[in-house]
């Protein structure tokens, strides 16, 4: 099964065997957590572009979590991917792909770069953060969205007569400039209200720790059991 999480919704999953497909509203690609059997099919089968998956995320070498991943990425095989793949996992998920390729002596025509989790950054891309934290054998993550400024009124501002160039990135982000005439110019009145960000904490236990819980406190928490 896969679960849908689009545009920063919140949901709450409570249910085994399981996948966590996150579309972001900013952004071309698509990132997974875990790769339960028939993973692929689902995101066809929920009209997503298979080729625009650009990060797999495995929580536990579990199998319920990797089940479908050696299909996944046979998939994105077939169909002529070039592109490089990012995939994220404890230190042994190397060991369990290079296995499966020499059991079904296949090798991908694209670049799979592997990287192990660790307490820290993991993701850093377009304005979206992905932390992890390690305790007792298995990971927590926290994602953040980072604030966005508004909308700059650039017809307003050429009708105050202000001349395209790099002052208006300075508007744009709130600053304010004192002009020699004494005339305050604000940048605040010349854009929208910023976006403010999110924050997501994806929990994968049942059991929780004095840390995780500080560092939950102000999310919105979605589950993975």
């Amino acid at each position: 099964m896969i679960f849908r999480y689009l545009d920063f919704s919140t949901y709450v999953i409570n249910q085994s065997n399981i996948s966590l497909l996150i579309k972001f509203p900013a952004i071309k690609d698509i990132w997974i957590f875990n790769c339960t059997e028939g993973c692929q099919f689902n995101i066809v089968n929920q009209n997503f572009k298979i080729n625009n998956l650009s990060k797999i995320i495995i929580t536990d070498l579990h199998i319920k979590n990797i089940s479908g991943l050696l299909g996944l990425l046979s998939s994105l095989n077939l169909i002529g991917r070039v592109k490089s793949l990012h995939i994220y996992g404890p230190h042994d998920l190397k060991y369990y792909l290079d296995l499966g390729k020499k059991y079904s002596r296949t090798n991908f025509n694209y670049v799979v770069y592997i990287h192990i989790l660790k307490t820290g950054l993991v993701i850093n891309q377009q304005g979206y953060r992905i932390y992890s934290l390690y305790k007792n054998n298995y990971y927590e993550f926290i994602m953040i969205h980072s604030e966005h400024s508004g909308t700059f009124f650039l017809e307003y501002a050429k009708k105050n007569y202000l001349v395209p160039g790099p002052l208006y990135g300075k508007l744009k982000k709130g600053s304010i400039f004192l002009l020699p005439d004494g005339f305050v110019l604000n940048g605040n009145n010349l854009t929208s209200s910023n976006l403010l960000g999110d924050q997501f904490c994806l929990l994968t236990t049942g059991f929780y720790n004095r840390t995780l819980l500080e560092n939950a406190i102000h999310s919105r928490i979605v589950f993975l059991l």
